[in-house]
C-alpha cells in the first residue's frame, strides 16, 4: 500500500490532513536531544520482538469532547453499558483497529481474561504494593471463548516465566515461582473462589498442561492435596468439590464410569473422620457433585504430565479397610453422572501434544523505563512487529532548550487558593480530584512543575508521575496490535502519555513516514466544543501568542512508548488532554490520555484519532479514503 504523506502541517489545520497520536505524562522532562536514547525491543533480554500497529496515515490531532464527571456518553454496542464502577462489565463487542487505521469490531468475550473463573476483587495492588485502588464489586463475565483464549495466553506467559525461573535460580519449585510471578504481575486478579459442580467455560474432555492451569480456571484450587473442598455453615459442613486422580487402568482403557478413590490412613479407634475424607463423606451424604480430573503421564524422551477433565461424579459409598490393628484407610466409590460426553484420554492427550505452541511474550517492553512493567503478548502467531526504541520522556530537538516554568511557593500540598500560582494558572481551581481523577476536560491544564516547592505527592501532579495501571500490548485476531489494562481504571484517571520525538513543521516534512505523527498545540481556540472554556485559563484569554505560531508534532515511529499501539474508536474510552508542567511553551504541550468512562480489566483501550474526512491525501494530492468498522453508535462509517 502506498504511503500517504501530509505535505504541510498547515494542511492539517485547514482540514486537508489527518490526525496525530497523543503523548504520555512522563516525569519532569530532562529536555533530551533527539538521539532517542531508550530501550530497544529487539535487544531486550527475555523478550521476543513486537511490532507496530501498522500504517496510520495522516496526522492525528487532539479531539476534545465534553468530559465531566457524571456525564453519560452514548454507548457503542461494545463498550461498558453502565459507566459506573458498580456496573457489570460489558460482554458485548469490543472495538479496536488494525494498524491501517480501519477500526473493526471484535468479540469482547475473547479478551475477558485469565481471571474468567473468578471475581474482580475490591482492591488491586499497584506496582510493589505502594497503594491500592478501589475496584468494582462485580464478577468478570465468563464464556467458553474467553476462558480458552485466556488459557492460551497463560500458557505462553507461563512457559517463559518457568524458563526464566529455571535460569535464574534452578529451584525445583520453578513452576510454582513462575505461577506466583504471573498472579502478582500479569493476571487480572481474582478471589480463588471454589466452585461447586461445573465450572463456567470448562468442558468435559478439556486438557490442561499443569496443575497451575487447573488452579487458574477454577477446576481444582488446592495445590497441596488431590482433593479440594469448601467449608459451609460456619465450618460445620465441608464438601468436596474436585479430585485429581492418577489415571487408573480403567481410565486408561476409557472406562470412566466408576472411580475408586483411596483416602487417608487413620487410627482405627478414637479418631473422627476429618479433612478431605470428611469432605467426601459429607458430599456423599448431601449428593453433591464432585469434579474429577485425570492426571495422565506420557512417557518418551521426557515425561510430560497432562490433566484431563473427566466430568461430574457422585460419591456413592465409602468403606474402611483395615491395614493393621491400629490403622485403617478409607476408600470412596464414585460414579460418573450419565449424559456426559464420552472421552478417550489417550486421544485427547495426543491431540493436545500435537497442537502448535505459537506466540510471543515480552515481560517488559520498556526494559525498566516505566515504573510498572509493560508486558506484550501475541498468542495468535509468531509475528514480530518492526522494532522501535522505547522511551519514557518526550525527546526534544537540540535547538529547543526549554526552561522550567516559574513555580508555586506552596508548603505542603496545593489547594484551591489564590496564594497558589499554579491554581491561578488553571483558573482558580485544581483540575484534579483528591483521588487523582480529572474533574473535567479543559483546553489546557497546568500541573505543578520542577520549580514548585510542593512535594511530589501534591494533588496537582498526576500525569508527570507516569503510568500507574498495569497496561499490556496485545495482538488481536484481525486488528493488529492494541493496548488493554489488566486493572480496572476509574473514570477520569490518567492512563498514559503519547511519547515520541517532538518535531517542528520543517522537520516533520522531512520524515518519509508519517504513520505516527500527532499534531499538538493547535486546538486551544478553534474548537467549538470548548464552550469558551479557554476564557477560564488566563494564558489563553488573549488568543494565540508568538510561541503558538510555530506548529509541532510528536512522532512515535522510531522512538515512542506503548501509546503508539492504542487503537481508534468512534466511541472511545480515552480522551486526550493538553498538559504543561516542565515548561510553559503552549505550542509543545504534553498530550495525556485519560479515561472518559470506567474501563474494565482487559477492555481494549481506544481514543478518537480525529482524522478529517476527505482530509488525507496521497503523495500526488489525491484524497484517500478508509472505512471505519468500529461499529459504535457514533461511527461515521469512515476513518478518513
Amino acid at each position: 500500500m502506498a504511503t500517504s504523506k501530509v505535505h504541510n502541517v498547515d494542511e492539517v489545520l485547514n482540514g486537508h490532513g489527518g490526525t496525530v497520536e497523543p503523548s504520555v505524562a512522563a516525569k519532569p522532562s530532562t529536555q533530551q536531544a533527539s538521539q532517542c536514547n531508550g530501550a530497544t525491543w529487539e535487544n531486550s533480554s527475555m523478550m521476543t520482538r513486537l511490532g507496530t500497529g501498522g500504517c496510520r496515515k495522516g496526522r492525528k490531532a487532539v479531539l476534545p469532547w465534553r468530559f465531566q464527571i457524571g456525564y453519560k456518553r452514548p454507548r457503542s454496542q461494545g463498550l461498558s453499558q453502565d459507566g459506573g464502577s458498580d456496573g457489570l462489565p460489558a460482554t458485548g463487542t469490543s472495538m479496536s483497529t488494525d494498524g491501517t487505521g480501519a477500526s473493526k469490531s471484535m468479540d469482547g468475550s475473547r479478551h475477558i481474561g485469565v481471571a474468567a473463573a473468578a471475581s474482580v476483587p475490591n482492591k488491586t495492588k499497584v506496582d510493589n504494593g505502594d497503594r491500592h485502588r478501589p475496584m468494582p464489586k462485580n464478577r468478570v463475565a465468563i464464556s467458553r471463548e474467553s476462558l480458552m483464549a485466556s488459557l492460551q495466553e497463560f500458557r505462553l506467559i507461563y512457559r517463559q516465566l518457568v524458563a526464566q525461573e529455571k535460569a535464574d535460580c534452578g529451584k525445583q519449585e520453578h513452576d510454582l515461582a513462575a505461577f506466583q510471578v504471573f498472579r502478582e504481575r500479569l493476571c487480572v486478579e481474582f478471589d480463588d473462589r471454589r466452585y461447586l459442580g461445573s465450572v463456567p467455560g470448562v468442558h468435559v474432555g478439556d486438557v490442561f498442561d499443569s496443575d497451575a492451569e487447573l488452579f487458574l480456571v477454577g477446576l481444582h484450587r488446592s495445590q497441596q492435596s488431590r482433593v479440594d473442598y469448601i467449608n459451609q455453615n460456619g465450618g460445620r459442613t465441608c464438601l468436596a468439590v474436585s479430585i485429581v486422580s492418577y489415571a487408573q487402568q480403567s481410565a486408561q482403557n476409557n472406562n470412566l464410569d466408576f472411580l475408586l478413590h483411596v483416602g487417608s490412613v487413620a487410627a482405627t479407634t478414637g479418631q473422627n473422620m476429618e479433612g478431605t475424607d470428611l469432605a467426601l463423606k459429607q458430599s456423599m451424604d448431601t449428593k453433591t457433585h464432585v469434579r474429577v480430573i485425570y492426571r495422565f503421564v506420557m512417557t518418551g524422551r521426557e515425561e510430560l504430565t497432562y490433566y484431563v477433565y473427566g466430568g461430574l461424579y457422585l460419591v456413592e459409598k465409602f468403606s474402611k479397610e483395615k491395614l493393621r490393628e491400629d490403622k485403617h484407610i478409607s476408600t470412596f466409590h464414585l460414579r460418573r453422572l450419565s449424559g456426559q460426553p464420552s472421552i478417550n484420554i489417550h486421544e485427547l492427550v495426543e491431540k493436545r501434544m500435537a497442537e502448535p505452541s505459537n506466540g510471543t511474550f515480552t515481560v517488559d517492553i520498556s526494559s525498566g523505563l516505566e515504573k510498572i512493567p509493560i508486558s506484550a503478548i501475541n498468542s495468535i502467531s509468531n509475528e514480530a512487529p518492526a522494532p522501535f526504541r522505547y522511551i519514557s520522556h518526550i525527546q526534544y530537538l537540540r535547538k529547543y532548550q526549554l526552561d522550567p516554568p516559574s513555580g508555586c511557593d506552596c508548603v505542603g500540598r496545593c489547594s484551591d487558593s489564590q496564594k497558589c500560582a499554579c491554581v491561578m494558572k488553571n483558573g482558580g481551581k485544581i483540575p484534579f480530584r483528591k483521588t487523582g481523577g480529572l474533574l473535567e476536560e479543559k483546553p489546557l491544564i497546568y500541573e505543578c512543575g520542577p520549580s514548585c516547592k510542593c512535594p511530589p505527592t501534591c494533588r496537582n501532579r498526576v500525569g508527570q508521575h507516569g503510568i500507574s495501571f498495569r497496561l499490556q500490548v496485545f495482538k488481536t485476531t484481525s486488528m493488529g496490535w492494541g493496548v488493554r489494562s489488566l486493572d480496572f481504571i476509574p473514570t477520569g484517571h490518567f492512563v498514559c502519555e503519547y511519547i515520541g520525538e517532538l518535531l517542528d513543521n520543517e522537520d516533520a516534512q522531512e520524515r518519509d513516514n508519517d504513520e505516527y505523527l500527532f499534531l499538538i498545540g493547535n486546538n486551544y481556540y478553534d474548537v467549538s466544543r470548548w464552550d469558551n472554556l479557554q476564557k477560564t485559563i488566563p494564558s489563553l484569554m488573549n488568543g494565540p501568542g508568538e510561541e503558538e505560531e510555530n506548529f509541532f508534532a510528536v512522532d512515535a515511529l522510531k522512538c515512542g512508548n506503548l501509546a503508539r499501539f492504542i487503537n481508534h474508536s468512534c466511541t472511545p474510552n480515552l480522551f486526550t488532554q493538553n498538559v504543561l508542567y516542565d515548561h510553559d511553551n503552549k505550542g509543545m504541550p504534553h498530550i495525556m490520555l485519560f479515561a472518559c468512562e470506567d474501563i474494565q480489566p482487559l477492555e481494549p483501550l481506544s481514543y478518537d484519532y480525529n482524522y478529517t474526512i476527505d482530509g488525507v491525501h496521497d503523495s500526488e494530492g489525491n484524497i484517500k479514503k478508509k472505512r471505519c468498522l468500529c461499529g459504535s453508535v457514533e461511527c461515521t462509517g469512515w476513518l478518513y
